[in-house]
């Protein structure tokens, strides 16, 4: 996977660094697996905005996605690698011997024609999809479960991976992508490998309109804004807005917003990096 730097023929492509795209083999999805996905610009049930600079973007089709993997021991094989409109990871589309179709997150490194599979005791190969207690120490996982059935929760992005630290009784221990280190279920499944398309990160949008796509309209400053729509909003002359904050008066930096009460509290060994 390699990124483009476009030539600068218009103003907008100055500087504008896209996907190549290179692992992407058609541009033509599964019909079977597609849905309609509406859309609310950010409004509720009776039309009034509750959500800012949401609106417009391109239409987009929904893909299901098999976050489960609960064919196990059927061997499916990849069809082809696609671009999803609706996450920043690719999308492969696999097939088993009795020709039904699903789609799941597209790995770093999976070809097509690769044969994977699901279940117990299964070789720790790019793909697969294993029990915690199944799977070497030390092995890049993505793609985890947080509960024994619910489906992939963890790691699903574009280039997010974890890794498998240690063994303990009936928990293992995971260092996840954002650098804390927790106890998950050895009865949960993970995915073998680091998820595709890890050269996201490095895109450069390189005009407004490339944003408006997406579905995001122009964000407005909180120092713009009156004391009524944003606590940093108001002040004579340019005011520096204070403390950052989000617009509900919650600290912006440095402040934990997790509940410490929580029930799940116990299953984290060490915290995230600041």
């Amino acid at each position: 996977m390699a990124v483009k730097v476009l030539k600068p023929i218009t103003p907008g492509q100055r500087g504008r660094v896209v996907n190549g795209f290179d692992a992407i083999t058609t541009n033509k999805p599964e019909k079977t697996l597609l849905s309609g996905k509406k859309r609310t610009g950010g409004r509720n049930s009776q039309g009034k905005m509750t959500m800012k600079f949401i609106g417009g973007g391109h239409k987009k089709r929904y893909r299901t996605i098999d976050f489960k993997r609960n064919r196990h021991d059927d061997v499916s094989e990849v069809m082809s690698i696609e671009y999803d409109p609706n996450r920043t990871a690719f999308i492969a589309l696999i097939k088993f011997d009795d020709d039904e179709k699903k789609y799941i997150i597209a790995l770093k490194g999976l070809k097509v024609g690769t044969k994977i599979v699901s279940g117990l005791k299964k070789s720790p190969d790019i793909g697969n999809c294993m029990p915690l207690s199944d799977i070497p120490l030390g092995t890049i996982i993505s793609c985890i479960e947080m509960s024994p059935g619910k489906g992939a929760a963890i790691a699903r992005s574009a280039g997010s991976f974890a890794q498998l630290m240690a063994r303990d009784g009936k928990f293992v221990t995971v260092k996840m992508p954002s650098g804390e280190t927790r106890m998950i279920l050895s009865v949960c499944y993970a995915t073998i490998g680091s998820v595709s398309n890890s050269d996201h990160q490095l895109t450069v949008h390189g005009k407004a309109g490339s944003k408006r796509w997406l579905g995001r309209r122009p964000r407005t400053r909180p120092v713009a804004m009156n004391p009524v729509d944003h606590p940093m909003g108001g002040g004579e002359g340019r005011a520096s807005g204070g403390h950052p904050r989000s617009k509900n008066g919650i600290p912006a930096k440095g402040f934990r917003t997790r509940d410490k009460k929580k029930a799940s509290n116990k299953y984290i060994i060490e915290r995230k990096k600041k």
